[in-house]
């Protein structure tokens, strides 16, 4: 039987997979094959850990997509999936992590069952999950189809979200207000990092009274003062000092649904220089929240942002922001628009980003972001609601 306890209704998986068959029609796809986990999960539901060996969604034009994966992932497809039971097709276990058989044989098999063994076959050739082995496997499989790059064909339908999707958003913009409060309210010198990470991931997973905390895509990332100036540092046994900036970077999730969040803890008194860049970048973010509305384009907002920035002397070279929604590891992006100078994507009513213009400078850095919702009319919406400013904790 199809999931009994699906996370939208059926006219929200309906309305996904008509936008998904119209990009399909206007590039003369026959068959999609997605095998990015997000993008089978907000096609059809589909949820589990199992995104580390080969599985897939088919998108056909004329019958309900096949959800295809692992024999023993097959049970988890059974019960998160809206189609019906004869719609989840699998491979058996001796194809997983062989050297001399691959589980896209079996795939192939599926579409030449099909009768589209001479298709226009759209693959996301620019993937995470989607190997070299993988696509030439297919290719040799199937020697009469033609494959057409079909990287984020998926990811730009997912731009706007639904009023369902909003729901689960502000669920974990929540999440992450309770994290951002539980640093602030525990983070004290001589506390060892990994402490205070339990924390974390304690409050992200309980969630709040009305959203269980779901597992985020990235980990907690906290670097400490010239640590900071390298963006995606993790965390270690060391205890933290009095009289340096650490900043979070943290997102709360609901149902695959993320929210990032970040911002910079002082202990102590804040140097002249961070109190500067503070002021900066609060500007900054304040010209690009203007600048964040329907009909403007993305680089607007990230062109408002600089010229505070170069007017306090501060280089930043590093794109501002990006696409939030659901996602599954290695990121909670939509790899999709970028806010910065030359992106000429028009903003739309629903469209979701992490404004994210942190500083990674040579020897410090300063993180205060927000997670945005652009709006049918005004400025752009912050998803949560804290102090914009570097936070300071004697």
């Amino acid at each position: 039987m199809p999931a009994t306890e699906l996370p939208f209704s059926d006219a929200e998986f309906s309305r996904r997979l008509e936008k998904v068959r119209k990009e399909m029609r206007e590039r003369d796809i026959d068959v999609l094959f997605v095998e990015d986990p997000a993008n089978m999960a907000w096609l059809t539901g589909y949820d589990g850990w199992s995104f580390y060996v080969h599985q897939g969604v088919l998108v056909f034009h004329d019958a309900a997509p096949l959800w295809w994966g692992r024999r023993q992932d097959a049970n988890g497809a059974v019960r998160t999936v809206w189609m019906p039971d004869e719609r989840v097709a699998f491979y058996p276990d001796h194809y997983v992590q062989s050297n001399v058989r691959h589980p896209m044989q079996t795939l192939a098999e599926l579409i030449r069952e099909a009768g589209l063994g001479k298709a226009r076959i759209g693959v996301e050739l620019e993937n995470y999950y989607f190997s070299a082995k993988a696509f030439l496997t297919l290719q040799e499989e199937l020697p009469q189809a033609s494959f057409v790059d079909a990287t984020a064909l998926v990811n730009w339908q997912r731009a706007v979200k639904s009023d369902e999707e909003l729901v689960f958003m502000r669920r974990a913009a929540r999440i992450s207000e309770k994290i951002i409060d539980g640093i602030f309210d525990r983070i004290h010198p001589g506390m060892r990092k990994t402490d205070l990470v339990a924390d974390i991931y304690a409050d992200a997973i309980r969630g709040t009274e009305d959203a269980w905390g779901d597992y985020p895509s990235i980990v907690p990332l906290l670097p400490s003062g010239s640590d900071a100036a390298a963006p995606h540092l993790t965390w270690d046994g060391r205890h933290i000092a009095a009289d340096t900036a650490t900043f979070f970077e943290i997102a709360g999730c609901y149902r695959r649904y993320h929210v990032p969040f970040c911002r910079t803890v002082y202990l102590g008194k804040p140097p002249q220089f961070l109190l500067d860049a503070e002021k900066a970048l609060v500007e900054g973010l304040e010209a690009g929240l203007e600048a964040a509305r329907a009909g403007n384009r993305a680089c607007d907002i990230a062109e408002a942002l600089g010229a505070p920035l170069e007017r306090a002397g501060i280089d930043r070279a590093a794109r501002c922001g990006y696409p939030i929604g659901v996602s599954y590891p290695p990121d909670w992006g939509e790899r999709t628009i970028s806010l910065r100078p030359g992106d000429d994507t028009v903003l739309e009513a629903g469209m979701t980003f992490h404004f994210m213009p942190g500083l990674w400078m040579d020897n410090w850095g300063l993180e205060i972001t927000e997670s945005i919702l652009i709006r049918e009319d005004g400025p752009a919406e912050c998803l949560c609601n804290r102090p914009r400013a570097l936070f300071v904790k004697d």
